[in-house]
């Protein structure tokens, strides 16, 4: 097997493990176990366990914000940017249940060390939110009053619930094609700037 291939399959295997025991609660073993790996293995390519859990956010992560912004340059419409931000999140998130669980849950730990990491890197995830919604007030399409800061909380913070109930459910009532509409319908009916 290629390293590469290893590499994605310790931290396939990881994010799995994660999501089931939750981070404190893993160890090194039950994670080279799910990988059909050496324990040994895992050192090889990850100095510790905190340094697997950074690369499983910060690798996925990073491929959701390359997507994300690949698509929304080729736009000037900041409701269909915004569209594009919240599809992409979803699909992802539905597509890989023990990613979201690990998102939703790790980056809620009171750990030093992971909030460190959010307090960097995660930022640069939710600063896509903020940077449309700038640009939208900036073409006039939301309301000046709308501090980008805040809301890009707010708007990530409903769209990680829901990935959190698909996470956790077998079944969800709801499409992807529903679920977008919704968050953007309670949204933008906020935001967006009032017609004369």
């Amino acid at each position: 097997m290629k390293s590469l291939e290893k590499h994605n399959k310790i931290l396939t295997s990881a994010t799995k493990v994660f999501a089931k025991k939750g981070f404190f609660n893993a160890r090194i073993s039950d994670i080279a176990k799910e990988a059909k790996v050496a324990d040994g293995t895992i050192y090889l390519y990850f100095n510790n366990k905190f340094d697997i859990l950074i690369s499983v956010l910060e690798e996925e992560i990073g491929k959701i914000i390359e997507q994300i912004q690949k698509s929304i340059e080729k736009e000037t419409d900041p409701q269909k940017m915004l569209t594009i931000f919240v599809q992409k999140h979803l699909a992802t998130m539905k597509q890989n249940r023990n990613l979201a669980e690990v998102i939703h849950i790790e980056l809620r730990q009171s750990d030093k060390l992971v909030k460190e990491y959010r307090n960097k890197t995660f930022k640069q995830y939710i600063n896509v939110i903020s940077h449309i919604i700038q640009r939208g007030q900036e073409q006039n399409v939301y309301r000046k009053d709308i501090k980008p800061g805040i809301a890009k909380r707010a708007f990530f913070g409903a769209l990680d619930e829901v990935s959190r109930v698909w996470a956790e459910s077998t079944g969800s009532t709801y499409s992807l094609e529903e679920t977008t509409e919704q968050i953007l319908a309670l949204f933008l009916n906020g935001m967006l700037e009032k017609k004369a």
